[in-house]
């Protein structure tokens, strides 16, 4: 994992392998520049701009332009990254995107200078974190053949003027806290599902929080028979990997708010008898990356020890077509009693959904969030890049778009329509797993809140498309794993301890 460091803003005495600098400007015809805040001398920002001027580069944002090293600096290579603003113009998440794309293009360079302007605590931590990010690779599964190694930097050092600065101090500490539970999800969304099937989710649950003020208890499928969870083991019956449903529990003694937080953990789906074609089973390992996001947010949520009570399920199971696989024409009893006709195996996320959010209410919190790549619809409505809140609580879905705003993080509010709901009416059961076509994501929110008491605040997020990056890297986002929702469950859990408003 790549170490933070905080340094005096002259670059000069730093022994770097590489030097990022952000550069300002570059749209509506503003001057490129290098801010004096970024952290290097007059002479220095010139023979850099010298450098770009002479090489006729027009700067685009997002791309890293690598110049050899210049006077007064002592790193061999420049790496200029345009922040795509100008300087008054500059937000924490324009510096984090920045800083991101520096790091990810270098492979191999163990020490990395950033010189980013700004210089108040959520800058100078945005800064930290977006380099953090973007050092992220993941190894583990690379033979000793390799032929090039890839390698993140090994250390960031942030030069800014408030270096000693407390307050920057303590920002970057938790900007870095979040940061690495947010590898932490990426490298358990990345892990095949060869390495990662139900069993296996819950022990990485468990050591996620080893040692923090946090108690464990983990179903596994006689625990799961006797507790009458339905849901979970029809979808986990046709797999040899028998399913777990994981509970995690935090609880300090100053807290001001319970939340519950609920995961998706299908570690890979098939789409059971309801067999998805080939390609789509091709990222399926990212099935579980609302569980990621859970267990990694909680884990932040205890190290940073914020003052609000969380316990967490991740409903943890393998979708396979086998002989002992659910059928289409199915009917289960959930945890709670209520009955579901299964009309679509693939459609499993919310059965696995409905016993843990049944579960996580009778812990009686005032929030409950669950977090899910569920649907399809939802990358046809938003794309790979925004991901969807649905909920019963207007005044929490619009917390949530607020709180993930603040980190970085784009959700976009939608509704619940009322009309869609008979659609999932059955004629032998309480409900039916799918409805109409169109409107999958909104009907597939309609079912899960069906087991949601009246009085719980509750929303969903269906995060499908940005949980796993199948285009090119951008930013502080790699292809693959992203970690998204890790920093707006951190955020939105302060948020709310903060105003206790519900």
């Amino acid at each position: 994992m790549t170490a933070v460091r905080l340094a005096a803003i002259d670059a000069t005495g730093l022994s770097l392998d590489a030097l990022v600098v952000g550069l300002t400007g570059g749209k509506r015809d503003a001057k490129i520049d290098i801010p004096a805040s970024s952290g290097l001398g007059a002479a220095e920002r010139r023979r850099i701009l010298d450098a770009l001027r002479t090489l006729a580069v027009k700067p685009k944002t997002g791309e890293a332009i690598k110049l050899p090293g210049v006077a007064g600096v002592e790193a061999p290579l420049i790496v200029c990254v345009p922040i795509g603003a100008t300087a008054d113009e500059i937000t924490p998440e324009l510096l984090r995107r920045a800083a991101g794309a520096g790091t990810m293009s270098l492979n191999g360079i163990e020490r990395v200078g950033i010189a980013m302007p700004g210089d108040t605590p959520a800058e100078v931590a945005a800064t930290a974190q977006g380099a953090m990010l973007g050092s992220y690779r993941f190894e583990s599964f690379r033979g000793a053949g390799t032929p090039t190694p890839v390698r993140g930097p090994k250390t960031v050092t942030v030069l800014t003027g408030t270096h000693r600065d407390r307050h920057v101090r303590e920002a970057v500490r938790q900007a870095e806290i979040v940061a690495q539970e947010v590898c932490r999800a990426r490298d358990l969304v990345n892990t095949p599902p060869s390495a990662l099937h139900p069993k296996e989710l819950a022990a990485q649950a468990l050591a996620a929080v080893a040692g923090l003020d946090v108690t464990t208890q983990v179903l596994d499928e006689r625990g799961l028979k006797r507790g009458k969870f339905g849901g979970i083991l029809a979808v986990g019956q046709g797999s040899a990997n028998s399913p777990r449903l994981v509970r995690l529990a935090y609880r300090p003694a100053r807290s001001k708010i319970h939340v519950a937080l609920v995961g998706k953990g299908i570690t890979f789906d098939s789409g059971g008898l309801s067999l998805k074609p080939p390609t789509a089973m091709e990222t399926m390992k990212c099935d579980m990356g609302g569980a990621a996001a859970v267990i990694a947010a909680t884990a932040a949520i205890a190290r940073l020890g914020l003052p609000a009570s969380v316990t967490t399920y991740a409903a943890c199971a393998e979708n396979m077509p086998s002989g002992t696989a659910q059928r289409p024409g199915d009917v289960l009893t959930t945890y709670g009693g209520r009955t579901v006709e299964v009309l679509n195996t693939d459609a499993e996320g919310r059965l696995v959904l409905a016993d843990a959010l049944v579960r996580a209410g009778e812990d009686e919190p005032d929030v409950i969030i669950d977090v899910a790549t569920l649907t399809g619809a939802q990358m046809v409505a938003l794309g790979n890049r925004i991901s969807a809140v649905m909920g019963n609580d207007d005044d929490l879905r619009d917390d949530i778009v607020h709180s993930a705003a603040m980190v970085g993080e784009q959700f976009w509010p939608m509704p619940l329509p009322v009309e869609l709901r008979e659609s999932l009416d059955s004629p032998i059961a309480d409900i039916a797993n799918i409805g109409d076509r169109m409107g999958g994501m909104l009907t597939a929110g309609l079912f899960l809140q069906d087991f949601i008491s009246d009085d719980t605040a509750w929303a969903h997020l269906d995060i499908a498309g940005p949980a796993f990056n199948e285009a090119a890297p951008h930013g502080y986002t790699p292809k693959g794993g992203t970690g998204v929702a890790v920093r707006t469950l951190v955020q939105i859990v302060r948020d709310l301890a903060d105003s206790n408003s519900l």
